[in-house]
């Protein structure tokens, strides 16, 4: 039986992007690339891998960089950004 703590942790569903690996990958000569990213979330205590299609690896970049802080719901496979900035 696993104790309280690890009970808690297993029970986090959202947990906030501390790092962001990035990956393209060649798939054979005429053929479209992969993109993947790697989600580090609270700073290692989990991670997980999202493949977007080059469409959704341009949105995800934007919303990196135009956010202050990033979260991944870990059931809902959800990719939120908090405190957007617009831009002028």
């Amino acid at each position: 039986m696993a104790d309280p703590e690890e009970r808690t942790e297993q029970a986090i569903e959202v947990r906030q992007i501390t790092d962001v690996h990035s990956n393209w990958n060649d798939e054979g000569s005429g053929e479209p690339g992969k993109f993947s990213f790697q989600l580090i979330l609270d700073d290692g205590a989990e991670e997980y891998v999202i493949r977007p299609t080059p469409q959704d690896s341009k949105v995800i970049i934007k919303l990196l960089g135009s956010s202050k802080s990033h979260y991944f719901d870990l059931q809902r496979e959800a990719f939120i950004a908090n405190e957007i900035s617009l831009g002028s």
